[in-house]
């Protein structure tokens, strides 16, 4: 009985010091400077061994052997080869701005894991930083928790732009978190994750659907994945009615000509689905009740009157008044010979020059009362100039199943396409010549004024040389007069990380 009881002080006497590490972390107020407030969050939670703040070395002086070693992790875990993934001596690499200690604007997690203990002080620390624009995660062993703390801590820092989450597969495949309605981040890099159909399907899900949509993530690299033809049925979905989208990289997926149909076919005329076109109603309807769609719709003569009608209404007006001023007149005169005979006559004329400095501006004589309408007008052409501006603001975030072009044949309805994305890179997969013809005639059918500047088919199944692959190339050299160098250096980048 007595060992019970130990054990059990024991215990409590282990839980209120963790208790008291927890509110004592909590408590910690940041400096700003994570050279500072790193380690000493680190040691109030109880952590033997703290991660150094470094700063990063430029990169004409990182070691090769570091890539060759990261190089050789990417390419054994895109093969499944079960391996002991390379882990350094753990440090937090930072790259500051300026030589001020509080200026990082980057933070690198380079193969050494980021336990919940170690999330709870980056949600403390990361926040603080004010210049932070990009972080790093390469192999960080993340899980499901810490994913979703990562994403409550990139919400709360206010600059942070860019997020690399390289090397972390997830069995939640909850990757999505990142780019979800409310995200702010513009770049997110998933490359090598080990993400599968059900990974894109949410992903797919999160860049658009017929309610929601990411409205500024611009760029999104899944290559080296294993998506396959069902994934990127998915993420040609969520490409439906995403318009923020400008560069994806789907290279080295495993996707064949089934899910290379499915991208090609966003990006040209497509019908939409039922709840699409239900969607599609529901905001019309909207649309025309909102009081400043029918202000919008009203045409000039109805809202701002013409010169003719003014000049009427003006000498309306003046008519108006002179005859009040008659009866006004005729009403004073028994009313001052009541009061008293000569001080109601001597009075006449002082109210009758306080009645003419208020209706005379600045001497214009009697056809004043007409001008003091005119302010009205100006008034009236201002309202007008606020609900046009007002009208423009919500055609800035419209949604594209309101957007011009949309046709309707054979009774279904066809919107004119993807026309926001600019760079697709498809590199290292398994199409054909089949999906070549589709997509010279999605991108064929795009307007001038849009759409892709880029699309990167390297190293697929068919020859270099085929017509197909030869007028793709023509047509986006004719868009882009880089695109060739653009290409090529893309091309180098890929087989170097392959």
């Amino acid at each position: 009985m007595k060992k019970r009881v130990e054990k059990v002080v024991k215990e409590k006497a282990a839980g209120n010091v963790e208790d008291e590490f927890s509110k004592t972390a909590d408590d910690y107020q940041c400096s700003g400077s994570l050279e500072m407030d790193f380690p000493e969050l680190c040691s109030l939670l109880g952590m033997k061994e703290i991660p150094a703040v470094t700063p990063r070395a430029p990169a004409s002086v990182t070691p090769t052997t570091e890539r060759g070693n990261m190089e050789e992790s990417q390419s054994q875990m895109g093969a499944g080869i079960a391996t002991t993934t390379w882990c350094p001596k753990p440090r937090l690499q930072v790259e500051l701005e300026s030589e001020d200690p509080r200026s990082i604007k980057e933070v690198r997690v380079c193969g050494w894991k980021v336990d919940e203990l170690m999330a709870r002080v980056l949600n403390k620390t990361l926040p603080a930083l004010s210049n932070l624009q990009n972080l790093h995660l390469w192999c960080a062993g993340l899980t499901g928790r810490t994913l979703t703390s990562l994403k409550n801590t990139i919400s709360l820092c206010s600059n942070l732009r860019t997020v690399v989450l390289e090397g972390n597969p997830l069995p939640e495949q909850s990757y999505h978190l990142l780019i979800s309605e409310d995200s702010m981040l513009t770049h997110v890099s998933l490359r090598n994750n080990r993400i599968g159909e059900e990974g894109a399907r949410l992903i797919g899900s999160a860049l658009a659907t017929a309610q929601t949509a990411n409205n500024n993530l611009l760029s999104l690299n899944l290559a080296f994945n294993s998506i396959g033809d069902a994934g990127a049925a998915h993420i040609a979905q969520g490409l439906r009615l995403n318009r923020s989208l400008l560069c994806l990289s789907l290279a080295n997926n495993h996707i064949g000509d089934t899910g290379a149909s499915r991208l090609a076919e966003v990006l040209g005329p497509f019908s939409l689905t039922h709840d699409e076109v239900v969607e599609r109603r529901r905001l019309l309807l909207r649309r025309d009740l909102s009081p400043s769609h029918a202000d919008s719709k009203c045409e000039r003569p109805l809202s701002i009157p013409s010169s003719s009608s003014l000049e009427r209404n003006v000498s309306k007006g003046a008519k108006g008044a002179s005859k009040k001023k008659d009866t006004a007149k005729k009403d004073e005169k028994p009313a001052a010979n009541q009061t008293g005979g000569v001080a109601g006559k001597k009075e006449e004329p002082k109210l009758a020059r306080k009645a003419s400095d208020t209706k005379l501006p600045r001497g214009k004589g009697g056809k004043s009362g007409g001008k003091e309408k005119r302010p009205s007008v100006l008034d009236q052409e201002e309202k007008a100039n606020a609900t046009q501006n007002k009208s423009a603001e919500l055609v800035e975030t419209v949604s594209p199943l309101l957007e011009p072009g949309v046709q309707h044949t054979g009774g279904r309805v066809i919107l004119p396409g993807n026309t926001a994305l600019t760079s697709l890179n498809l590199a290292g997969n398994r199409l054909s010549e089949q999906s070549l013809l589709l997509f010279l005639s999605s991108v064929g059918a795009q307007t001038e004024g849009g759409g892709l500047l880029r699309l990167c088919l390297n190293r697929n199944r068919f020859p270099p040389d085929c017509d197909s692959f030869l007028k793709i190339k023509e047509l986006m050299s004719l868009r882009d007069p880089l695109n060739k160098t653009a290409s090529a250096q893309v091309d180098d980048e890929q087989g170097q990380a392959a």
